[in-house]
This record gives C-alpha cells, structure tokens and sequence, in this order.
C-alpha cells in the first residue's frame, strides 16, 4: 500500500511541474532575455520608425533629441539604438519593421500616424516584442498586451504660443502696422484630422484670448515632411493677408518664408528663430525622452506598459522654446509664466468656451458655453478634438 502511495505521489508531481511549464509568462516576461541572457541596459536593442530624419529640424529632429537624451538617462551606447529613417506610411514600414526584428530589437517605435496599422500586424505577430507607436490610437482597440500608443498633451505649448502671438498682434495693432480687421493668422496645416485641428485651434484660441479680433486662415499640405510646399502654403497664406504664420508641419520653410515677408512666425518642435531670428517668436515642443525612457525602463523591469500614455506640460512632457524677445512684444515673458501657471493649476483650461463652431466631419455644428470646456487626450493618448472654431477658415476644405 505505501509503495502505491508513493507512486501516486510522485505521479502528482510530475504532472504539477508539467502543468507550470505549460502555463503563460507574465507580461514582458518573454522580453526579458536576450539569447538566453537576463535582459539590461547593456543588451537590450531598441528600433526607430521615422518618417523624415533630423535635417527636418522640426518633429523628427525633436523625436531623436528625445531619443539621445532617453540614451544618456539609461547609459546606452550608439550601437543598441537603430534608427531607420525616411520611412513611408506604406509597405516600406512593414519592411523596415522587419529589419528591426531580425536585428534583435526588444522594443520598437513608430513616430507617424500611418505607421500605425504595420505596427499593428507586427504586434500581432511577435508577443515577445513590445511596440509603442506615437500618435495613433489602435492599441487601445487591437487587445494586445505588447502594443501601445504614446503622444504629449502638445496642446498645451501651443496654447502658449498662440498667447505670444496674440499679444504680437495686439502690438502690430497698437503701433498701427495693422488694423483690427488684419489681426489674421495664416497655419500651415500638414493634412484635416484631430490631431492638427487640436493643434491649430489651441493656437488660435490663445492668440484669441488676448487679441479677440484675430482670426486664422489654414491650407494644408497633405503631408507631414515637405520643405517646398510648406514654403509655398506660407506664402500663399501671406498673399491672402496672414501677418503671422504658424504651422503644424516639419520643416523651418514656413519661418523661414514669413521672414522673407518682414512678417512673425510661431513654429513647432524645434527652436526656429535658429532658422528665422527676426521673425520666430517661439515654438510649441515636447520632451519625447520622457516617455521613452519610461517605456524602455518598462521593458529592462518586466513591467508592462500602460496602453495610452500622455502627460503634458505639468511633467514636463510639453513647453515652450525660450521666448525670441528680440521679436516678441513688450511684456510677453510675464504673460506667459502667468498661463502657463494656470494650466499646472487647473485654473486654465485650453478648449475653454464660449465658442461655437462645427464638427470637422460631418459640419454638425457645436456650441461650447462660458464656464465650460472641451477635455483633451482623457480617454486616449493621441488628440481627438475635432471641432473648426468659428474664426477658423479652412480654405482648402
């Protein structure tokens, strides 16, 4: 009887330490090796998916700055960070995607919208590997535990920018260069979706609370990275009487432009009164090594990362390029610490009314009263207001 009793027993154990093997990894667990090797900072390969490289001196340029300083946080070498750069929204991510894994990388991002459904796929496809993809908003939706959307709460910078564009237009008002009826501002807009229109409209809607007769007047480009077009909408916004530029597009050429016209410009992702220091206020930008390092920090602990991930100016996620004051209007600086104050606070919010205006998608009009506002980036990283302002004329639409 004991010797049954003690092959019963050792018939449990076996199949118990059978029953353990089988059973799944923790989350990221499967990252957590390198051939082998307990993951660290010494091995781990991290993958970029660019879709124009630095010399753009706008989001790209940005994106890799954010890049080089996650490196130096976590004391990365050169070779375990891959970039492949000038990399379409088309079949060419797939491949370069693919390159990424057969190099050994253990995490990926992708920093364009339409990289979006090729990170999706690869995700899909390779659980051991984690992917982050900036701006978009399909992690949420595909139920995979290795895919993740990232993005800043960038509204918040160029609500600020657009105060210090306000108050040059008041100035231009003041000094007579301009009427009331010329307060306009031109945007150079890469294509019509939430997360440009988030970011023309906190612009305006800052230029609007300190100058209430500006305007805006948009084209857009229907791309992200073109130097010559974005240089030809510029000047075609001033040909249609655009005192200031603005732009939600990759490259200098728009300050540049403005500055050629004797006119002011406000940029995006770069410092670009470097480019143009007689027209460039000051730019709306994010610190992108702060999600970086978090995510990759995510995969050298075994954590998981969260699905959506934004945080704005409060943590350092968004600010401002330091005010040109050479260009800038008397008294801006005090303005500017003043709102950027309020929206550390809660006390300022960006998409606050009273406006009225009208879905993008389907012209159904909205009205957004005193007292109340418009909450972005809440329920998803990427930006999801949709809404023209009145003010706000689309002329390409």
């Amino acid at each position: 009887m004991k010797k049954l009793l003690a092959l019963i027993l050792a018939l449990v154990m076996v199949l118990s330490f059978a029953a353990c093997g089988e059973s799944e990894k923790p989350a990221n667990e499967g990252n957590n090796d390198v051939e082998g090797e307990a993951l660290t900072a010494e091995n781990i390969k991290i993958g970029f998916i660019h879709v124009s490289d630095p010399s753009d001196m706008g989001y790209t340029y940005n994106h890799d700055l954010g890049t080089k300083k996650m490196m130096e946080n976590l004391g990365l070498s050169d070779d375990q960070v891959i970039n492949k750069y000038n990399i379409g929204e088309d079949e060419g991510c797939a491949t370069a995607i693919n390159e990424l894994i057969e190099a050994g990388c253990n995490i990926i991002f992708a920093t364009s919208f339409g990289h979006g459904d090729y990170m999706t796929e690869a995700a899909a496809e390779h659980p051991e590997i984690e992917f982050c993809h900036a701006t978009g908003s399909q992690a949420a939706d595909s139920g995979l535990s290795n895919y993740h959307n990232y993005f800043t709460s960038i509204y918040e910078a160029r609500y600020i920018a657009g105060v210090a564009a306000g108050l040059k237009l008041n100035e231009m008002i003041a000094n007579g260069t301009i009427t009331e009826d010329e307060a306009v501002i031109g945007y150079v807009a890469a294509f019509y979706f939430e997360e440009v229109i988030s970011g023309f409209s906190a612009f305006y809607l800052g230029a609007r609370s300190v100058c209430p007769s500006a305007t805006m007047i948009t084209l857009k480009a229907d791309s992200w990275s073109d130097p010559v077009k974005e240089g030809q909408i510029a000047q075609s916004l001033i040909d249609q009487g655009a005192v200031l530029i603005s732009q939600h597009s990759d490259n200098t050429s728009p300050a540049t432009t403005a500055e050629a016209a004797g006119l002011f410009h406000c940029g995006y992702n770069s410092d670009m009164a470097e480019a143009a220091p007689k027209a460039s206020i000051i730019s709306a930008r994010a610190d992108w090594s702060i999600y970086l390092t978090y995510a990759v920090n995510c995969v050298l602990n075994g954590e998981a990362i969260v699905t959506d991930w934004c945080e704005g100016y409060a943590e350092g996620a968004n600010f401002t390029s330091p005010l040109n004051t050479a260009v800038a209007a008397e008294g801006t600086q005090e303005k500017l610490d003043e709102v950027a104050a309020g929206l550390v606070d809660g006390s300022v919010h960006v998409f606050a009314g009273p406006w009225s205006g009208y879905y993008v998608w389907d012209q159904t009009p909205y009205e957004c009263a005193e007292g109340e506002w418009v909450e972005e980036s809440e329920t998803r990283s990427a930006p999801y207001f949709g809404y023209i302002i009145d003010g706000i004329t689309l002329l390409d639409a």
